[in-house]
């Protein structure tokens, strides 16, 4: 089973595109998820994790998400591999988000 699910929140606007070849949108976010422990100083500590979302999940994360939102998400774990420019294998990891949740309330400064 490939299940994952993350609480954090986004560390800048989500990026969104069309693909032009099969014209679905696809958004992309950075995830900074805290860990339970700190570090020898006190500090905490988290990891910034990538999130791809599909379609109409998509344009609503887009249209409501932006930097510093809390937000819950779930799906799988996704790895590839491609060449860099200097010739070396490099390695990716990435959640592709199956569902989604606001957690931040909807109340907001002016």
């Amino acid at each position: 089973m490939n299940k994952i699910i993350l609480i954090g929140r986004l560390t800048k606007d989500p990026e969104t595109k069309i693909i032009e070849e099969t014209g679905k949108v696809l958004c992309k976010l950075i995830l900074a998820v805290d860990r339970h422990y700190k570090d020898v100083n006190g500090d905490k500590q988290a990891d910034f994790i990538p999130i791809v979302f599909w379609d109409k999940k998509a344009e609503i994360i887009s249209e409501y998400m932006t930097k510093g939102k809390l937000i819950s998400v779930s799906g799988r774990l996704q790895t590839s591999s491609y060449e860099a420019s200097d010739g070396t294998k490099r390695y990716k990891a990435e959640v592709i988000a199956e569902d989604f949740q606001f957690i931040d309330s909807k109340k907001e400064v002016v």
